[in-house]
């Protein structure tokens, strides 16, 4: 019961890598806020009991976030874990068939939503001194994926912010992580084509796509006290692609 007393925030927290790590964190003893623009979420809340706190938030709007972040720390009086994991890849198309649209689109939601929920959370956890944000980015941002541009930009710079991020707070209690997953089997392979998913697969030395549950593993720790001593990093959850 690594959590037990803790409380936690998810982003994309309706479905897929999200609810996974809600589901392991809670089964760890920590309450959590599910936050995700689905109306759906507020179902699931209500499935997983009283230690859930569902908030139906758009986390590419500030007011949004502002709501939400405020809502979990009033909820528990407290907030000691954020996970942003809310993210779409985008249409999978050659930069050259783009349009602004799916270029902002993709930022706002992959890159600006973690911007805008660290920023309100780490203003509340500077009081406690002490918070742990784990950041999903993805492999993408670190080697790039051919048709999938914008959704490889945004992925770059939440390594970026999350090792920026980590630099102004190492001092202050609160580490900053990032997780940079290789293709992991959820609802978003369905919004690329078959060709991309085939060639991203073709990459992992393991033969096979990662697992929600694998990630909300590796996020568990790093929201726990038994990481003490990292932060800033990068953590590959690749099966073997990772390059650097």
């Amino acid at each position: 019961m690594r959590f037990e007393g803790r409380t936690a925030l998810v982003t994309g927290a309706a479905r897929g890598i999200g609810l996974a790590i809600v589901e392991r964190l809670l089964s760890e003893g920590a309450r959590v806020a599910l936050v995700d623009r689905d109306p759906g979420v507020e179902s699931v809340g209500k499935r997983l009991g009283q230690v859930a706190r569902a908030i139906v938030a758009d986390v590419t709007v500030t007011a949004d976030v502002d709501r939400a972040v405020a809502a979990a720390h009033a909820w528990a009086g407290r907030l000691d874990v954020v996970v942003n994991n809310a993210g779409i890849t985008g249409r999978s198309y050659p930069i050259w068939e783009l349009t602004d649209e799916d270029w902002q689109r993709v930022i706002a939601v992959d890159l600006t939503s973690v911007f805008l929920v660290c920023r309100a959370a780490v203003k509340l956890m500077l009081a406690r001194q002490y918070g742990r944000i784990v950041n999903i980015a993805s492999i993408a941002g670190k080697e790039g994926n051919p048709t999938l541009v914008p959704y490889s930009s945004a992925k770059a710079g939440v390594i970026g912010l999350t090792k920026a991020l980590a630099k102004e707070v190492a001092s202050k209690g609160i580490l900053v992580h990032a997780v940079a997953p290789a293709v992991i089997g959820t609802g978003l392979l369905a919004q690329m084509t078959r060709e991309t998913v085939d060639m991203l697969v073709a990459k992992i030395p393991m033969g096979r796509v990662g697992t929600p549950a694998e990630v909300a593993a590796l996020v568990a720790w790093l929201a726990s006290d038994e990481c003490t001593f990292t932060t800033g990093a990068v953590h590959d959850l690749s099966g073997g692609r990772a390059t650097y």
